[in-house]
């Protein structure tokens, strides 16, 4: 029979999670290969999170219930603040108990503590955002859902309609 030497594909199971909430209003500001920093400004910033891997035995990949609080709170985590490179090579950040310091070139910003997220990155992009955002959730679903068995995820970090960053790789 012609079917039965049909090998079978590999079943693949992926959810993707994009709900309104899952947003943050944050100022920023990049620093071009150029050596051009634009103005300080913001966006309100969409994320949006796709995860593949094996189905457990109540046929999920991973409970939506749980799992989109988890992402909320890291959006909440970096709402109404400004996001601050502290990997780049050209800004010098410099702590104190009630501000944050920044130099670039001959330029001084000076920002209240409280308003201010430092990032580990060299530049605060829409990709290297949902790198971090990535990050993030790879760490807390590892906590909340020990057994899960994800192999791979995407997240998208949008500052404008249409316009978005991505990050992908495995979990």
């Amino acid at each position: 029979m012609l079917l039965a030497n049909v090998r079978r594909m590999p079943r693949s199971f992926r959810i993707e999670v994009a709900k309104d909430y899952f947003n943050f209003a944050s100022a920023h500001f990049l620093i071009f290969s150029n050596g051009r920093r634009e103005p300080l400004h913001g966006h309100n910033y969409q994320v949006s999170v796709l995860m593949e891997g094996e189905i457990d035995p109540a046929g999920v990949v991973l409970d939506f219930i749980s799992f989109k609080p988890l992402v909320k709170g890291i959006c909440d985590g970096l709402d109404h603040r400004t996001l601050i490179q502290t990997a780049s090579p050209v800004i010098a950040v410099r702590q104190r108990p009630n501000e944050i310091e920044l130099r670039y070139k001959q330029q001084k910003i000076i920002l209240p503590r409280q308003d201010v997220i430092l990032l580990p990155l060299i530049n605060t992009s829409t990709e290297l955002l949902a790198e971090y955002v990535a990050g993030q959730i790879r760490r807390r679903v590892r906590r909340t859902f020990p057994r899960s068995q994800i192999r791979y995820l995407e997240v998208g970090v949008e500052e404008a309609r249409g316009q978005r960053g991505f990050y992908c790789g495995e979990f």
